[in-house]
């Protein structure tokens, strides 16, 4: 139980109009490990940022409970870092003045924590653009600022929210490598939701499938690849000959018919 870092509770959702309601979780329950990577996939509108939202704390379930760390959300102070699909770097701010934002608004702008992003935006490739605007970095670049935006504040968990969507593909594949090479040297927990399989299976240790709407949860995929450590990327899992069974079985969990 200790390495239970969260623990999602049968969380369902239901939206309320004037005319109608929507159910769009049905008793949602799963754990995540403390340094864990795990991706959620589904169809389109199967619920599943809103399950992240839920996490975060910006919407409450209908019923159910969430726990980080064996504290009820609503007990906790939320240190909880969230990446969306837009960069949301602001164009006025430089690149330094962008991922310090966090920090100021937590009126936490130390030394110390100057410093220590300062080595963050050194160590991941970005040392040489500190003084530039977000217009003047290409977008793979901009990912990665916005991650050490979100890393700044030192969140107890890390919630993605299909990243890498506005990315071409091939600037998508290098971000994946570097955002997962970031996640596990930073040794954080993180939740990523994808419509991409192969990103899921080469970033996750485990990936969980979605139904349609009511989304239930369908299976989780403990995902063992045969990589050595030293390959062990994204781009080097792809390559692993256990991938395509993970895809072919994930594809098919989300039975998605295609109309002619």
């Amino acid at each position: 139980m200790e390495n239970k870092f969260v623990q999602i509770k049968d969380i369902s959702k239901i939206y309320h109009t004037l005319d109608d309601e929507t159910e769009a979780l049905k008793n949602i329950s799963f754990d995540v490990d403390r340094g864990e990577i795990l991706s959620i996939v589904g169809p389109s509108g199967c619920g599943k940022s809103t399950i992240l939202s839920i996490i975060a704390g910006l919407i409450k379930p209908s019923s159910g409970e969430v726990f980080i760390n064996n504290k009820r959300i609503e007990d906790m102070n939320k240190n909880i870092g969230y990446m969306f699909q837009s960069d949301h770097l602001f164009p006025w701010r430089t690149i330094m003045e962008n991922v310090l934002i966090g920090l100021e608004i937590q009126k936490k702008l130390d030394k110390e924590n100057v410093d220590r992003v300062t080595k963050l935006l050194n160590t991941y490739g970005l040392k040489d653009f500190k003084n530039h605007y977000p217009s003047q970095l290409s977008g793979g670049m901009k990912q990665r600022v916005a991650l050490i935006r979100t890393l700044a504040i030192e969140p107890q968990l890390l919630l993605l929210d299909e990243p890498f969507s506005a990315l071409d593909y091939q600037s998508r594949l290098a971000v994946s490598n570097d955002i997962s090479a970031i996640l596990k040297k930073e040794k954080k927990t993180a939740i990523m939701v994808t419509h991409d399989i192969a990103e899921a299976i080469s970033m996750s240790d485990r990936v969980l499938v979605l139904s349609k709407r009511p989304a239930i949860v369908k299976t989780i995929y403990e995902i063992e690849l045969t990589c050595s450590d030293r390959k062990n990327t994204p781009l080097k899992r792809r390559e692993a000959p256990e991938f395509r069974h993970y895809f072919n079985k994930i594809w098919k969990e989300l039975d998605i018919h295609v109309e002619e």
